[in-house]
This record gives C-alpha cells, sequence and structure tokens, in this order.
C-alpha cells in the first residue's frame, strides 16, 4: 500500500523526517516507560529545566514521577558500556511547567544520544546532525547553531576564585552576556583585573569557527584553558566552511552535570532556543557510569511560531 505524507500533520512529518535523518546516520529507535521514580528527579533537581514534577503513588506505594526529563531517564536505565558506542535516538513526551501560562504541559522531544566511546569524533557528528536537524525543522528560514564549550570556560573561571557561589553568579552572567556585571562582581570579591581580562575576552568572541579561533588561541594563551582550544579545533575542523556554526561562548548550564561542548539552535523568527544539547560525562559519572555521553534535543513546541497547527496539537495542558 502506497504511503500518502499529505495525511500526516506538519509536527508528525517533522518527527518522520527527523527520524529518516537519524536512522540513515545509524542511530536507533529507543523507546522507555512514561514514568520513572521520583527519587531520580528529587536528588537532581538541579539538572532539570523545573523542579516542578508531576507525581503520583504507585499500587505498590512507591512514589513516581512523570517525566520532565529525557536523558536523566535514558542515563539511568541504559546499560553501560564504556568500550562501546551506542547511537540512540528518540521521540518522547516530557511534562513541564510552561512559562507562558504556569500550567503542566505535555510536550513532545525529539533527539539523539552518542553514549559509551564518545570521542570527539562523536562530538563532531553530533554537531552535524544538530545542524542538519535545524536546518530540517527550519524550512527553508535562517537558522544557527550556537556552539561553546564548558572546558575552555570552566578553567579560565576556577582559576580566578575557589568561593562557588561567586562562581555561579558568574556563570549566572555569562548566560546574560553581561561582562560588565562579571567583572563588578569579580572586583567586589577582590579578583585582580588582569586575572579577569581572558574570561572576558573570551565571551566577547562571537563568530563563525575561522573567525574566533585564531583569536581564541591568542587569548588563551598562558592559561589554564590553553590546551582545551586544540581539541575544540579538532572537533570543528570535520565541520565545512559553509557550516551555520556559530561560537558563542555565553551558553551556560550546570557544571556540575556538564563539560565539553555546548550548544542551542535558534531558527529566524522565533524567539525561544529550538535545541538544546552538549557533552554530559559529568552526569555519566554522577549515576556511576563509565561511559561518556553527548547528545540534543529538539523542542518541536518551540515551532508553533512558524505557523504550524494549533498548540492543542503539539502539546496538551494536563
Amino acid at each position: 500500500m502506497e504511503f500518502d505524507l499529505n495525511v500526516l500533520t506538519r509536527t508528525e512529518k517533522r518527527i518522520f523526517a527527523l527520524r529518516t535523518l537519524y536512522s540513515k546516520a545509524g542511530y536507533s529507535p529507543y523507546r522507555m516507560l512514561k514514568f520513572e521514580d521520583y527519587d531520580l528527579y528529587s536528588r537532581n533537581k538541579d539538572f532539570l529545566v523545573s523542579d516542578r514534577v508531576i507525581t503520583f503513588t504507585d499500587t505498590n506505594g512507591r512514589l513516581k514521577a512523570l517525566k520532565p526529563d529525557v536523558t536523566m531517564s535514558l542515563v539511568r536505565n541504559i546499560k553501560d558500556r564504556p568500550d562501546e558506542l551506542q547511537r540512540l535516538y528518540y521521540d518522547e513526551n516530557v511534562y513541564r511547567v510552561s512559562e507562558r501560562t504556569n500550567s503542566f504541559k505535555e510536550i513532545m522531544q525529539m533527539g539523539l544520544e552518542c553514549i559509551g566511546a564518545a570521542g570527539n569524533a562523536c562530538v563532531t557528528e553530533i554537531l552535524r546532525l544538530a545542524e542538519s536537524s535545524l536546518a530540517l525543522i527550519a524550512e527553508g528560514r535562517d537558522c544557527v547553531l550556537k556552539v561553546s564549550d564548558f572546558d575552555l570556560i570552566i578553567p579560565l573561571v576556577e582559576s580566578m576564585i575557589e568561593d562557588k557561589a561567586v562562581r555561579n553568579g558568574i556563570y549566572k552572567l555569562m548566560g546574560q552576556k553581561n561582562i560588565h556585571g562579571i567583572e563588578e562582581l569579580c572586583s567586589a570579591n577582590g579578583i585582580d583585573e588582569q586575572a579577569v581580562r581572558p574570561l572576558a575576552e573570551v565571551l566577547g568572541l562571537c563568530g563563525s569557527p575561522a573567525e574566533v579561533l585564531p583569536q581564541l588561541e591568542r587569548i588563551c594563551s598562558g592559561t589554564p584553558a590553553e590546551s582545551e582550544v586544540p581539541e575544540l579545533r579538532e572537533v570543528l575542523e570535520g565541520i565545512g566552511p559553509d557550516s551555520r556554526i556559530l561560537l558563542d561562548f555565553s551558553i551556560t548550564s550546570d557544571t556540575s552535570y556538564y563539560n565539553g561542548v555546548a550548544l542551542e539552535g535558534y531558527i529566524e523568527g522565533l524567539p525561544d532556543c529550538v535545541l538544546v544539547g552538549g557533552r554530559y560525562d559529568r552526569l555519566m559519572q554522577r549515576m556511576h557510569k563509565k561511559s561518556r555521553a553527548i547528545g540534543f534535543a529538539v523542542y518541536l513546541d518551540a515551532l508553533a511560531g512558524m505557523g504550524a497547527a494549533p498548540a492543542s496539537e503539539d502539546e496538551e495542558d494536563i
């Protein structure tokens, strides 16, 4: 029987296109339950977008939660095979609080993970697939994949000060691109201006890898981040000159979970990030796994502003 794609909704067509992309790249589908033991999320609330989780008591008396996050559930349940490479993709619903309505919503999330022996070649592969995913869902609009490197940023911050609260303040200001605020915070805590300068200069960089990498090498020379620049260059060497990648070191996440390359994807005309990902070896370690890991998620509900089907078809208030 011939299959007619015209019977699919716009969201379903996007999912179909992404599944095809990931399958051709050698990724296998991964399915999981809609809920997990609540203790998984209660122990790792700082990893979640929101600490508000829908819970219920199972028939055996155990407290369960509807998944607010796919990666954490996948990491908990997957077999730890650090000498192998597991390439997985998923399309799952997650349950989070909407910033617009402050009520819980069921949101379709699609993404992929490289878990196990995930070296630099895997990082390059993930960047390529993230870029291709953006191009597919952008439907002809301009799009950009912003890339940062926590392994480069973290040494610059940690070499400046040991106080964790001040470090967290710096990371928050980084996400706001508030270099002046970082300088003021550091000055208030007795950090020398010369110590702050490399971080401020790195945060001021934004452009293609060809434009930014030479400047990055100059700024990081002689700093604790110097050894990280060649590795970032190696990862980006496999990316073509016409890529949509933009190096932007203002991307921030919880550094107790994330390390290495981080990425965010944006589409012209949409105010919110539609793709988020990065390397999360530290999360693997927190969950007693020896594997390395990197991946990303596409937020299909964020595409509603492109004139897609009404929001009720993509996400349902509950």
